[in-house]
């Protein structure tokens, strides 16, 4: 027993050792795109799907319809709000612009994601070369836009996305969300994601800026018409069928608006596509629950229990583990006692990940805004 412990720690630790060396740089927390003012170039479409948000919409238009694209250009951009059939007036406090168009949208087909049904039509109601996909809880420094096409531009990208800052105000999300980016980071090194060469792709649906022919080359969003992980579906697309150059990064000009004030909202936000990731399967469920045990939980057990070199070995997992999630922790300007805790928050998530199951083999499946999937 003594010799598979001993094993089961060295295997941790050259885990780690492979992670914080040869992993693509996750742990760094970058890039981020430095802020151009007043671009302008291609027009642009923005699509805003919205279903339920009316606490949050009239801000996030705002913030769209102030954009610094194409300042003194005319019609450079226009958003589009497409009304998911709401029930609380979302529509109505978008407020009214000559920029602004809002689409009453038509039912859910059979086969359709609602946010993707929603994406399909705000895409189809114009023609612009580009189109920036946001969510309706999202607020945009002014900024922003200009920032996004000006990198597209730069490097002849068929898509750029960004990381936005997410809430982190309650207890829940200063404990778990930086976690969930940190976690992100290590399953998409966003230096892979946006390296030609690597197979990896990803990006986050907060912001996406797509070039129209390239979305067209993979037969539009009906392409990932059922996808409930939209947004790495959408860039793998990309990248791979499409063959275009994408990118992923973090952004300072964009906020999440949306909050997650207790655990079992965060527990709601995991659960949702968890088991989708893993292809509904029970194995890769399995294989990842081992795999992340071997990865958070096996050196805590090494530092804590083990013996001599055992022990050793363990602290330094530990340890790499705390240095990796410092840069995640300076972003969101939280302390750096939080790395101490990743363990058990790894152990959240797990959790989480296996609620996901359960929900799914029980037949409740995923939930969003009123629909089950």
């Amino acid at each position: 027993m003594s010799a598979l412990i001993a094993a089961i720690t060295l295997v941790a630790l050259a885990i780690w050792v492979y992670l914080i060396a040869a992993h693509g740089r996750f742990w760094l927390s970058r890039p981020e795109l430095a802020p151009v003012a007043g671009a302008h170039g291609p027009r642009v479409d923005i699509v805003v799907p919205a279903r339920d948000e009316a606490d949050s919409i009239g801000p996030v238009i705002a913030s769209l319809l102030a954009q610094d694209y194409g300042a003194g250009f005319a019609k450079s951009f226009a958003v589009t709000l497409v009304d998911d059939n709401s029930t609380d007036g979302t529509a109505e406090r978008a407020g009214r612009a000559p920029n602004l168009n809002i689409l009453q949208g038509a039912p859910k087909p059979v086969g359709w994601v609602g946010k993707m049904w929603a994406l399909e039509q705000g895409i189809a109601a114009g023609d612009a070369p580009l189109i920036l996909l946001t969510d309706a809880d999202i607020v945009h420094e002014p900024r922003h836009l200009s920032t996004l096409v000006a990198c597209l531009e730069r490097s002849q990208l068929a898509m750029a996305s960004e990381m936005v800052h997410l809430n982190c105000a309650s207890l829940a999300e200063r404990a778990l969300v930086p976690a969930f980016v940190y976690f992100f980071q290590m399953l998409y090194p966003f230096a892979k994601v946006n390296d030609a060469r690597s197979s990896v792709a990803a990006a986050a649906g907060g912001t996406v800026l797509i070039r129209r022919e390239a979305l067209n080359r993979i037969g539009g969003i009906g392409a990932i018409k059922g996808a409930l992980i939209d947004d790495v579906s959408l860039a793998q697309a990309i990248k791979g069928r499409g063959g275009g150059a994408i990118f992923l990064g973090h952004s300072s000009l964009a906020a999440s608006i949306r909050p997650y004030p207790g655990l079992a909202d965060i527990w709601r936000m995991i659960a949702r596509t968890a088991f989708t990731q893993l292809r509904h399967s029970a194995w890769l469920l399995l294989g990842t629950l081992l795999g992340l045990s071997l990865v958070w939980l096996a050196p805590l057990a090494a530092a804590l229990f083990g013996r001599g070199w055992v022990r050793g070995c363990g602290l330094a997992a530990c340890a790499l583990a705390v240095v990796s999630y410092l840069p995640t922790l300076a972003r969101y300007r939280r302390s750096f006692a939080w790395a101490l805790a990743l363990p058990l928050i790894a152990l959240f998530y797990m959790a989480a990940t296996v609620g996901s199951a359960v929900d799914a083999w029980s037949g409740a499946g995923a939930r969003w805004k009123s629909r089950s999937y």
